[in-house]
């Protein structure tokens, strides 16, 4: 729940190794859950998802940090 005066809270869970699929090959990688939770009234839900977005993409890459 969203008390005012936040507009959004991000969650972010630990890493896990999971099996996943890739090129065709069963893998295992490192994984995570982020969940961001906004305010519709404050901010527009395509913002949130952009924000997270970028965030996977720092995470996954983080020498674009700079």
């Amino acid at each position: 729940i969203i008390q005012p005066p936040e507009a959004a809270i991000l969650a972010v869970g630990r890493i896990t190794e999971k099996v996943v699929a890739r090129n065709g090959e069963m893998v295992i990688r490192p994984m995570m859950t982020l969940t961001l939770s906004i305010d519709h009234r404050v901010l527009d839900g395509a913002l949130g998802a952009q924000f997270l977005q970028t965030v996977k993409n720092y995470i996954e890459d983080p020498v674009n940090l700079t």
